[in-house]
């Protein structure tokens, strides 16, 4: 499933922004909101999610509203990438 960043706890600090291989996190209004079209849940590129790692407060969560497999993760790293080869970890 795509991440969400929760606004509640969201500080704004923007380190998951830099963090995300897919540049699928933004400035919103008030804090940083990631489009679910573009998140793979860092699968492709890395083993976890990048935006959760680095987020200080815990702000990027799971968004229940786009669960998605593996496998549709690794179909949406290849449409947002297409020149790309998906890094595959066990």
């Amino acid at each position: 499933m795509a991440y969400i960043i929760d606004p509640e706890e969201c500080i704004a600090c923007a380190a998951c922004e830099e963090e995300c291989p897919n540049e699928a996190i933004s400035e919103g209004d008030e804090v940083y909101v990631i489009e679910a079209d573009k998140c793979t849940e860092c699968v492709g590129f890395f083993e976890e999610s990048q935006c959760a790692l680095v987020c200080p407060v815990d702000a990027c969560v799971p968004d229940p509203d786009h669960e998605e497999s593996h496998d549709d993760l690794v179909a949406k790293f290849k449409k947002v990438h297409p020149d790309k080869e998906p890094k595959l970890f066990q």
